[in-house]
Parts: C-alpha cells; sequence; structure tokens
C-alpha cells in the first residue's frame, strides 16, 4: 500500500524559509517521478516541483532560483527546501508520485497534505 506523508508545514514571514518532508512506503521509490504540488482555494492544483527517477529536476517558474526539490533514497525521503517566501505562496502543498521514472503524465498517489502560510 502507497503512502506518502507530508510534514514541515507551517506561518512563516515573508522572505523566511520552510522544509517540507514527504516519507514515501509501498512502493519502489527510486524509480518513481515525485512532486510537490499546491493548492489553494477555488484553484487548481499547481505543480511546483518535480523530479524524476532519472534525479532531472523541473520548477514552476515562480519557484525557480527560490525552491529546491530533493530526494533521499536510502530513508525514502522526498524534500522541498522554500526560501525567499512570498505570500503568494501561501498554500496546500501535496507531495505524489507517478508510478512511472518519467514525468510526463498525471500523478498516481497523493499525500494528505500540509498548510504553509507566508503573511506579509
Amino acid at each position: 500500500q502507497v503512502q506518502l506523508v507530508e510534514s514541515g508545514g507551517g506561518s512563516v514571514q515573508a522572505g523566511g524559509s520552510l522544509r517540507l518532508s514527504c516519507a514515501a512506503s509501498g512502493f519502489t521509490y527510486r524509480r518513481y517521478c515525485m512532486g510537490w504540488l499546491r493548492q489553494t482555494p477555488g484553484q487548481k492544483r499547481e505543480k511546483v516541483a518535480l523530479i524524476d527517477g532519472d534525479g532531472n529536476t523541473g520548477y514552476v517558474d515562480s519557484a525557480k532560483s527560490r525552491f529546491t526539490i530533493s530526494r533521499d533514497s536510502a530513508k525514502n525521503n522526498l524534500y522541498l527546501q522554500m526560501n525567499g517566501l512570498k505570500a503568494e505562496d501561501t498554500a496546500i502543498y501535496y507531495c505524489a508520485a507517478r508510478s512511472d521514472r518519467f514525468c510526463g503524465g498525471a500523478f498516481d498517489y497523493w499525500g494528505q497534505g500540509t498548510q504553509v502560510t507566508v503573511s506579509s
């Protein structure tokens, strides 16, 4: 059974930093595309950062140079380091996994989400 459990969300002032973590279990973690997505009320989920089975990464334009996605295959953990946070980064952040090493499609598994609130 695939499980994704996020942690590390919280409230921070603009310009601050947070590190999100996702503990993954129940699948061959290192072979999967993994990602962080976020959602605000009334909006669709937005892909923030992706990392494929080969370690290649991709970011939404608004996150480039501020966020860093990484994975620790030994611990089956996924991370999102967020620096220079802005009020518009406020959202629920979800960890997601896709049953493929490439990231060119929908995600199959989701965590429960963790709230990030940035005050200006």
